[in-house]
């Protein structure tokens, strides 16, 4: 897949793609639908199709001081979109100048002149340019002028419930892993870089894998069974995410203890994949009644991703 940043020096064999929009926070199943919308009707008019996507997020460039639970890094949503049968990414970075374009400009300067697109795919809620003065009727009424397909997709939904990425975050503020899943079609995913710890559960027979959170990322506390990727290779684990109410009750940390493992993981990168939530944080009486707890944690672990 082809990574284009910006859209001022497009390569000539990218433009006149079929090009889906949006920030794909999540890249859940409503992104999903709207990405195999254009690898669709890609097919059908013989192009290539794309995503075009903002870098930071708006929402990140118009509330700097403010922090963002972002579902996906970029790196994440290139790795889904090349799964998904994206040819070219654009990412078009988001600064003062491109906030400052009206809708129509965004049209001309951006998706014409730059990616000379041969057809637009957006969702039912997509807005755009200087302050959201764009819409999806705007965009169809551009693309009959200017000369470019449009589909506008409804909202994509199961039982009554819009898959969005706002409607992840709820799932996973509450630790509903699963429940987040089924909206992104996928487990959801943190990575970092392996940090030392107090090395509390070493003593305690569980040495863990410190694993810092990105900032404002919103995870229920407690017992996770998870897969932790790292080094190439899939290892099958429990987290904790949480205060250490037993402990000292301070900043929350994630805890990765990989099953049936023996080895240095510190300063490695770490994808740590949450399958199901396992209990909620609390805080025990003892370490020895944690243990209790900690090896009951561990065999339903085992148990569930077996």
């Amino acid at each position: 897949m082809q990574v284009v940043h910006g859209h001022t020096h497009v390569p000539l064999e990218a433009r006149g793609a079929v090009v889906a929009i949006g920030n794909f926070d999540g890249v859940h199943r409503g992104h999903r639908a709207l990405i195999a919308e254009a690898v669709s009707r890609a097919k059908a008019l013989d192009r290539a199709p794309a995503v075009m996507l903002f870098e930071p997020h708006p929402r990140e460039f118009f509330q700097p001081d403010e922090q963002h639970f972002r579902l996906t890094p970029l790196t994440r949503k290139l790795h889904l979109f090349k799964e998904l049968g994206v040819k070219t990414a654009f990412v078009e970075p988001f600064n003062a100048q491109l906030a400052g374009m009206t809708a129509q400009e965004f049209i001309e300067r951006v998706l014409v002149a730059g990616l000379g697109v041969a057809h637009v795919i957006i969702g039912y809620d997509f807005y755009f340019g200087k302050k959201r003065g764009g819409n999806p009727e705007l965009m169809a009424h551009a693309g009959e002028e200017l000369g470019f397909g449009v589909t506008v997709m409804p909202p994509v939904a199961e039982s009554g419930e819009v898959f969005s990425s706002s409607g992840v975050r709820l799932h996973l503020a509450q630790g509903d892993v699963k429940g987040a899943a089924h909206m992104l079609g996928d487990n959801w995913r943190v990575s970092g870089k392996v940090v030392g710890g107090a090395k509390r559960g070493t003593g305690m027979g569980y040495p863990t894998a410190n694993v810092p959170m990105p900032k404002g990322t919103t995870l229920g506390h407690g017992i996770y069974a998870v897969r932790a990727h790292v080094d190439g290779a899939v290892h099958d684990a429990a987290a904790y995410l949480g205060t250490r109410p037993t402990f000292d009750d301070g900043k929350p940390v994630l805890e990765v203890f990989l099953l049936d493992f023996d080895g240095d993981l510190y300063g490695h990168e770490m994808e740590v994949e949450f399958v199901d939530f396992i209990r909620p944080d609390r805080k025990f009486d003892s370490a020895d009644e944690l243990i209790v707890q900690m090896n009951a944690d561990v065999s339903n672990v085992r148990a569930i991703l077996s």
